[in-house]
Parts: structure tokens; sequence; C-alpha cells
């Protein structure tokens, strides 16, 4: 099976693809492209997973940068593989043709980010918790030090939980609050006292309210779609011990 790469009109003609699981060696609960190192899938597996993706984005795998993702609002600048272990870390940005920036997810937002005119890029890994702390601010701020212009700056959300299936509790509403009574309009009643959180409309909330010029949620819940994507919250739902992790990357 062929990889399945989704993409947003808003980022041409910047090279970017949000990847489904479609395509991958992995098997069992990680049927298809997992790309996630942590996971407890066969490194050799997951490695074979990422050169696919590295070919698709005419990167080698060396070239892809990614970051120990820590659901923190702190963002890296890069302008070459990095050497050693991942820096801790929830967003990358560069302006060196050649790299390829990637996020892994499993129900939070990947965020792309590009100005094709400064030629300047940026991905994030933005959970509630990232979101809610600024990483998807942060990264505007370290696009804008490459010489990016906020207002000429695209994003879009890739395949992230949707509001009809992130059901959270009371508690969870009253960290949005303590940022800002606003915040209540991200939150739907559901059964008792359970709420549903609408992720992908708070992320785009932060950047518009950032100044950014465009940005998109390319709408696909990781949640409702097995066949597609990986999904942390169906997997502890359904008692798996572990879950795949789904990959997104842009490059120069």
């Amino acid at each position: 099976m062929t990889l399945e790469i989704l993409t947003s009109d808003l980022l041409t003609p910047v090279r970017h693809g949000f990847f489904s699981r479609r395509g991958g060696a992995s098997s069992g609960i990680y049927e298809g492209l997992n790309c996630g190192t942590g996971s407890t899938d066969l490194a050799e597996v997951v490695a074979l997973n990422r050169r696919r993706v590295a070919n698709a984005m005419e990167v080698t795998p060396e070239t892809m940068i990614g970051v120990h993702q820590v659901h923190s609002p702190t963002v890296i600048t890069v302008d070459g593989p990095i050497k050693g272990d991942k820096p801790k870390a929830d967003a990358v940005v560069t302006s060196t043709p050649g790299l390829a920036l990637t996020i892994l997810t499993a129900d939070c937002q990947p965020v792309l980010l590009a100005d094709p005119d400064a030629k300047v890029i940026g991905a994030a890994h933005a959970g509630w918790r990232g979101a809610l702390d600024g990483v998807l601010e942060a990264t505007l701020d370290a696009m804008e030090a490459l010489g990016a212009a906020r207002e000429n700056i695209a994003a879009a959300i890739g395949p992230t939980i949707s509001q009809r299936a992130y059901e959270v509790g009371p508690e969870f509403l009253d960290s949005f609050v303590a940022d800002s009574p606003n915040n209540t309009r991200f939150f739907a009643n559901g059964e008792g006292d359970r709420l549903h959180f609408d992720l992908p409309a708070f992320g785009l909330h932060r950047l518009r309210q950032a100044g950014i010029g465009a940005a998109e949620w390319i709408k696909y819940c990781t949640y409702s779609d097995p066949g597609r994507f990986y999904s942390y919250r169906r997997s502890t739902h359904a008692n798996e011990v572990d879950y795949g992790r789904l990959i997104s990357a842009i490059r120069l």
C-alpha cells in the first residue's frame, strides 16, 4: 500500500505532508506507518517507516529533524541535523533548505507553518497543555527571529482529536478559565459533569489571536477513523498496551 499524505492548500508551494497510518510496515496494534521511536514497536520496522517518509519528502532520514516532545512551549531553531539526544521541546523552526521538520502525534495537534517568501518554516506539537502554555505563539516568535513576517505566515493543523471525541472533566475546564473566561466557548456540555473540548478550534484561536496571516484545520479526526489514524485516547479505551504515532513533516 502506498503512503497517504494529506496536505493543505494554505502551505502551497512549500513541500509538506500529514502522513496517515497507511502504507507502513508495522503490524499488530501498530499496523501501518508507525513512526514513533518511543513506542514499543520493533525498532527496525519504525526505522523502515521513517525511511519511507524521508523518501516521500526527498530527504535523508538524518535530515528529518524532530524533538523529544514534552508538552511544553519550548521551541528550538535548527540549521542542520541534531547530533546526540533530541532536545526536549515541542516545536522546531528553520530557514535551512533540505531539512524536513517533523512532529509526532496521536490525538494532539500537528501544526505546520510556513512563510514561503522569507523561506522560513516551522512545525509544532500542540496538545492542550502546550497550546494553553503558548507553544504556537512561541513558534511564530522563533520564525520571526529568522526573518519571517507574522502576517505572511500560514499554518495548517493536521489530523487531531475532534470535539465530539474529546470528553473531559470539570477540572480540565478550570485550567482554561484561569487563562481566560472566554475559553468556555471551546467547551460543550456532555453527560453529567462531562464536557467536550474543541482542541483544533482552540489552536486556531491562539494562532489568529497572535496575528498569523492564515490558518486552518484540515478537518480529520484521529479518534474517529482507526483505519487512517492512530489515537492515544482510542487505544486507551480499547485497553491496548501502546499506540502508534503519526508523523507530519515540512521542508524548504
